[in-house]
């Protein structure tokens, strides 16, 4: 990262959260996944994707940690218009939370 840094390039990390985030990083996002502990309680962005099964995974659960930006994004599967609308739906009723797109799920990248 020093290296980095002195060459004047800034380091982003997007992580599940289960390990700390070493100092240094400019950028972090968290997206935690369903049965895992959560360690990194703390960055730029947490983006979660919407809805899911595990009561756990609700964005409720989540409103209270420490990131400046909150992000959902409707899951990707045959239902996308269904669950387009469930995530507009929950950012009007939840201002904190803002819709992020999966643009590769879109365009078909793998």
């Amino acid at each position: 990262m020093q290296s980095c840094h002195e060459r004047g390039f800034e380091v982003g990390v997007e992580t599940n959260g289960t390990r700390q985030v070493p100092d240094g990083i400019d950028w972090i996002c968290v997206s935690p996944k369903p049965r895992t502990s959560l360690v990194q309680t703390f960055g730029h962005e947490l983006k979660l994707v919407y809805p899911q099964i595990e009561e756990e995974m609700s964005p409720s659960h989540f409103t209270q940690l420490d990131f400046m930006h909150f992000f959902i994004q409707p899951m990707a599967t045959e239902k996308n218009n269904e669950y387009l609308q469930q995530t507009l739906e929950y950012c009007l009723q939840n201002p904190q939370w803002k819709l992020s797109l999966q643009t590769h799920k879109i365009v078909g990248v793998r």
